[in-house]
Order: C-alpha cells, then structure tokens, then sequence
C-alpha cells in the first residue's frame, strides 16, 4: 500500500484549513425522526476524500431501515449516550467510545432507543452528496414510491427487508 496520487503541487502549503466551534448550529434540523445533523467536513470541504457528520439523536429517536450502500463506505464514532447499531448479524448497544465500520455492501442500521439523548460521529468515504440526502429527507413523506426509489437510487441507499 502506498500514499494516494499528490493533488497539491504548491512549494509553501496554503491557507486552507476549515474551523467550525463547537457551538455552531445543526445544518439540519430536527426532522419527524428526531435527529439534527450538523456537516462537520462536506464532500465539497473536503474535495469528495470524505464527508462527516456529528448526528444528534433524541431519546427514543427511529432510525433508518436496514440498508447497504453500493459506492460508499459507513463508519459510526458514538460519543455519548447509547446508539443501537445492526452490524448485518445482530443489533449491539454502542456507547462512548465505539465504532463500527461498515464497507460498501454492508448491511447496517442505528437508531437511539434509550430514554437519553446520543450522538455519535458518520463517517462516509469516498465523499458523496449525503447533505442533499439528509435535507431532502423530509420532503419523501409526499413523493410517489417513483420518485422515493429515484432518491434512494441516486443517494446509494439500499433497503432490505
């Protein structure tokens, strides 16, 4: 295994770098599944290497279905509270501290079935589009089963029974 490809050819480094305070305010805010979600780096931050998010769930928050994506990989950091994760075997408690790393093709789940807040850190690699994913959300509740299977297929997101 070796370095990626360089993508800077500059001799002085650059002024680049993106501070976000911890204060900031979600991006999206709380949809009917009880969860904000704040963009901590976006694909387009981060020139499609990565997007992450830090998801903020209220007590007895769903989740979504289980699901696989076919282009990008999922990987979970809880930083507190409880996060029910399905690792495509089993559904396991994560608290503080664990992570689960899901690749393409993998089955996977969350939601926040405790009675206290969680939140926990996403992670997508390579980046892809998911802000457009997660604020489009709340509009599926009035498209037609065509244009909701348009919007899974065009975001990766894959549902299984």
């Amino acid at each position: 295994m070796s370095y990626p490809k360089q993508v800077y050819f500059g001799d002085g480094g650059e002024v680049s770098a993106h501070f976000l305070p911890a204060d900031t305010a979600p991006d999206v805010g709380e949809s009917g599944d009880g969860m904000r979600i704040r963009y901590l780096a976006t694909n387009d931050m981060t020139r499609g290497e990565f997007g992450l998010y830090r998801v903020m769930m209220k007590e007895k928050s769903g989740g979504p279905k289980t699901h696989f994506h076919r282009t990008i990989s999922e990987s979970f950091f809880i930083l507190n509270g409880t996060v029910r994760l399905f690792n495509g075997e089993k559904w396991v408690d994560g608290r503080e501290g664990d992570f689960l790393h899901v690749p393409q093709g993998g089955l996977h789940a969350f939601r926040n079935d405790s009675d206290t807040l969680a939140e926990m850190l996403l992670l997508f690699t390579p980046g892809a589009p998911r802000e457009e994913f997660f604020e489009k959300m709340s509009e599926l509740s009035n498209a037609t089963e065509e244009e909701r299977a348009e919007f899974f297929d065009r975001h990766d997101q894959y549902f299984v029974d």
